[in-house]
């Protein structure tokens, strides 16, 4: 056997992060990755000869500038230009956003754009608020620190400088459905589509379900390169960003081991022990942080009754059944989209041209079906950086909303259909496109499930609303990272704050379990 200080199980990026931040603390770590690969969902993979595309998420939104600053990340070989975005209307006229997420506008009246600025401020003010809880450890109901007070205070303070109207707004607008909200607002269809497509983008609901808002406040929520909202299409895709935190890893010293599955988790009658790989072998550690799905982690690894029934429960009642797909195209040239300049292809396209589209591609998905009318979020990796695509060609990779896991007629009938509806869709903002396709990889969540170990094929380990979210996230019971088994704690983003390429579950886990102590 051999004794580690702690073991990390997942080398998804959460588990690489918390591993780092333990090794960086003098605690020797091993991080277990089950696949030949670390990173999980980012990573960049060749789906077809010569063509790459990022495994997942294909923006980088959320890097946490706590986690950059803690593991010393230079972020500069990803990329140092913030993503504009095209908004594509019915007609295929775009309309742009450029610097952190529409800091300046293109191609909207005047007036338009004034409004839009005026909401753009008042979400980015409120989501503000609600960004001082996500790295550290979430409050928690009757057990509140004087860190959580603190938090409160300069919320309630911030509140305050803004002013009553403000304030009044913030209470008002926090649980409303975002349709609601960007009507008041804004009278341009292809800015109210593509903020809806935003606040709904891997959640099951719609822009008129109620609390919707909060997924465009999770969203605002996050930056990239300093900028609130910024997001960059990373060069070298995703895999780009885990080579980064493996090799911070490294260097502080934690041992990497992919393709070796975790069984088991040893337990005692004092708490975690270490565990036992697939192949027999045990490893040895007082600490245990499970950077995976929660539902694996109390469903299959930890032995019967070590959790009561109440919490069992509430783990397999999680809502973690994906919505998402993802499409990945290798094209014979780079496709022209109608409106959009060949300069502007190197940002993020969204096919979202109205709150109404958004709901009734939504509707379907309710039922267990298909929209035969998609929106997705299209990035062109290669146009950015020709090594994604051999010389003269492109690869494509869009995210499509809605694609239900549990499809009523079945993926393997009905994957051909939703491939060509979702190609009739970018066929009619890019005419030719279809024509141009010489290879295509649509990915649905039960592939996802399978590919990715993620149980519902879920990005985020769970549905990313309001019952799910801070002290509830994964289940009470088991939030804040800790678990009732002394000495075992949760990293995935089925912990707080959440999905996105963070690195705060894993980052706030391992700041928790040091401030505890844990591993010495």
């Amino acid at each position: 056997m051999t004794s580690y200080d702690a073991i990390i199980i997942g080398g998804g990026h959460n588990g690489l992060v918390a591993a780092a931040m333990l090794a960086k603390s003098g605690r020797s770590t091993v991080c277990i990755e089950a696949s030949d690969r670390f990173g999980g969902g980012a990573v960049t993979r060749e789906f077809h000869p010569g063509f790459r595309v990022s495994g997942l998420a294909h923006l980088l939104n959320r890097l946490a500038p706590e986690v950059e600053r803690a593991l010393g990340l230079d972020l500069s070989r990803l990329g140092n230009r913030l993503a504009s975005t095209v908004a594509l209307g019915a007609d295929g006229e775009a309309v742009m956003l450029d610097g952190a997420y529409g800091e300046r506008l293109r191609g909207v009246s005047d007036a338009e754009a004034g409004k839009f600025a005026e909401l753009r401020a008042l979400l980015l003010s409120q989501s503000g608020i609600l960004k001082r809880f996500q790295a550290r450890r979430p409050p928690m109901p009757g057990k509140f620190a004087v860190g959580d007070l603190v938090d409160f205070g300069l919320a309630g303070l911030s509140l305050i400088r803004h002013g009553r109207d403000f304030g009044r707004d913030f209470a008002r607008m926090l649980l409303m459905n975002v349709a609601d909200v960007l009507d008041e607002h804004l009278t341009d269809d292809r800015l109210k589509g593509l903020l809806a497509f935003d606040a709904t983008l891997g959640v099951h609901l719609g822009p008129r379900s109620p609390t919707s808002l909060m997924g465009l406040y999770y969203r605002l929520a996050g930056e990239s390169l300093g900028a609130a909202g910024g997001q960059i299409v990373p060069k070298g895709g995703m895999g780009a960003v885990t080579d980064l935190l493996i090799a911070a890893a490294k260097s502080h010293g934690a041992d990497l081991r992919s393709g070796a599955r975790v069984s088991r988790i040893l337990t005692s009658s004092d708490g975690v022990t270490g565990v036992e790989l697939a192949d027999g072998a045990r490893l040895v550690a007082p600490v245990v942080v499970s950077a995976i799905h929660p539902g694996v982690t109390f469903g299959c690894l930890l032995p019967p009754g070590e959790v009561d029934t109440g919490l069992s429960t509430a783990i397999r009642k999680i809502r973690s059944k994906g919505d998402a797909a993802k499409l990945n195209l290798a094209l014979d040239r780079s496709p022209d989209f109608h409106g959009v300049a060949r300069q502007d292809l190197s940002g993020r396209l969204v096919i979202a041209p109205s709150i109404n589209q958004v709901e009734r591609a939504f509707n379907p998905a309710k039922y267990g079906e298909f929209s035969p009318e998609p929106v997705m979020e299209i990035v062109l990796p290669s146009v950015s950086d020709p090594s994604m695509a051999p010389e003269g060609k492109a690869s494509l990779s869009a995210v499509i909303q809605f694609a239900p896991y549990a499809l009523k007629q079945g993926w393997e009938t009905g994957r051909a259909a939703f491939l060509d509806c979702v190609l009739d869709r970018l066929e009619a903002y890019a005419p030719g496109l279809k024509s141009s396709v010489l290879a295509a990889e649509l990915l649905v969540p039960p592939d996802i499930e399978q590919i990715y170990a993620m149980p519902g094929g879920h990005w985020h380990h769970g549905e990313l609303q309001v019952d799910q979210m801070l002290f509830n996230r994964p289940a009470y019971g088991a939030s804040g990272y800790d678990t009732p088994v002394s000495g075992l704690f949760l990293a995935s983003a089925g912990s707080h704050p959440g999905g996105g390429i963070s690195g705060l579950p894993g980052y706030n886990a391992a700041r928790h379990i040091l401030s505890r102590g844990g591993g010495r």
